[in-house]
């Protein structure tokens, strides 16, 4: 069935439809890279004004491509994949990369973007989720960041527009032309009665305060002499941004930073992100500190706390029994214990799998990073895993 549209005379901007197409490659784009951009060293504490580039697709539009008109059917034997050419060219196969000379036939257009750190980090907090904060006794405050209605005004920003509002204004400013016209002796027919600038009234906020949950974010990180450059990148780039994602997602939250190797320490955020550190391994000192900050300053009946560690696993061994209490006490006053094993060497003492068997909790999760590839997912294991109490 044929669908007739009127006609309207007024000009529409033909480049919408563009723009949106362009705005879901470089969202395809960022996507496919997210492994790529959260590995990157570079990105590691760097301001809002920093750029990365990403490799975006060209746009074609549809044509007519016009072959040799040879006689014949373009069938397959079967063995055929999606995105193959039947009947293609001999002649030109072979002639390209990897042939060992100049190829001859039209490339693929791939254009670069820049893009902000901070549009990047939007895009991968979407996939993202903290399991939900438990409605604690007590876990309450009140917050200035939420706003009331109380009125309106008469200028202001589309978004706070009142529409009912601003018809009632043209309605009453009608009726009153209305009246003049009686009070006159004049015909009163008004065929075409428009919207003027003063019918628009916009509503006025006021602040207003709003009770929110408390959550404690403690970030463990391994500095030991195992803990390689490579190493060390990764784990800062998962801190990095898993820090970035809870800001971005809470608005009353504070977090600790942690670093370790024999002996454990707090520090601030500058020092956990750059400051390189040697020695031996002993995971429990983390675990131990944690358990401290935790009995000083958030209480569990007031907090929701989560516990991040990452490490190599090269742990002492002596060290792992203790490790293994001390991770059982944090999955007792904590929402979620998660433990990430980075590039785990050949000489690891075994504590992930010591860990997971001995800690019978369901509040504790574990992920391996194997490569710098697996770093994104084990990230999404990790904050879209369902906490339960148990």
């Amino acid at each position: 069935m044929a669908i007739f549209k009127e006609f309207d005379s007024v000009d529409h901007d033909r480049s919408v439809e563009d723009r949106r197409r362009h705005r879901q490659l470089v969202e395809k784009s960022i996507r496919d890279n997210l492994g790529d951009i959260l590995s990157e060293e570079s990105i590691i504490g760097e301001g809002k004004d920093k750029k990365i580039k990403i490799p975006i697709r060209g746009l074609k539009e549809y044509q007519f491509i016009y072959g040799k008109n040879t006689p014949g059917v373009g069938s397959g034997d079967g063995s055929e994949k999606r995105g193959d050419k039947i009947g293609s060219d001999k002649s030109q196969q072979g002639k390209g990369k990897g042939s060992g000379q100049a190829g001859s036939e039209e490339g693929e257009d791939i254009y670069e973007t820049e893009i902000s750190i901070d549009d990047v980090l939007s895009y991968l907090m979407q996939d993202l989720e903290l399991p939900d904060l438990d409605k604690k006794k007590f876990s309450e405050i009140l917050s200035e960041n939420a706003t009331k209605k109380c009125g309106y005004q008469k200028h202001g920003i589309n978004p706070r527009l009142a529409k009912k509002r601003t018809v009632i204004e043209k309605i009453k400013r009608e009726q009153g032309k209305k009246r003049a016209l009686r009070e006159a002796e004049q015909e009163v027919k008004i065929d075409r009665f428009p919207f003027k600038e003063d019918d628009l009234r916009y509503y006025r906020v006021k602040k207003t305060k709003k009770r929110e949950f408390n959550a404690a974010i403690i970030c463990i990180m391994d500095t030991s002499g195992s803990m390689d450059n490579t190493k060390k990148y990764l784990a800062r780039s998962f801190f990095f941004v898993l820090s970035r994602f809870i800001r971005m997602k809470y608005t009353n939250v504070e977090v600790a930073f942690i670093s370790h190797s024999t002996t454990a320490k707090e520090v601030n955020e500058n020092e956990f992100f750059h400051k390189v550190e040697s020695g031996g391994t002993y995971i429990s000192s983390g675990y131990v500190k944690a358990l401290e900050i935790i009995e000083e300053r958030y209480n569990p009946s007031f907090w929701n706390i989560y516990v991040f560690n990452v490490s190599d696993g090269d742990n002492w061994a002596e060290d792992n029994d203790r490790a293994v209490k001390a991770c059982h006490e944090l999955t007792e006053v904590s929402n979620m214990v998660g433990y990430a094993e980075i590039l785990p060497s050949f000489y690891s003492s075994g504590l992930k799998d010591k860990l997971t068997k001995e800690v019978k909790s369901n509040k504790f999760t574990v992920v391996t990073v194997k490569q710098k590839q697996d770093l994104w997912n084990a990230l999404k294991g990790i904050l879209k895993k369902e906490v339960k109490e148990g």
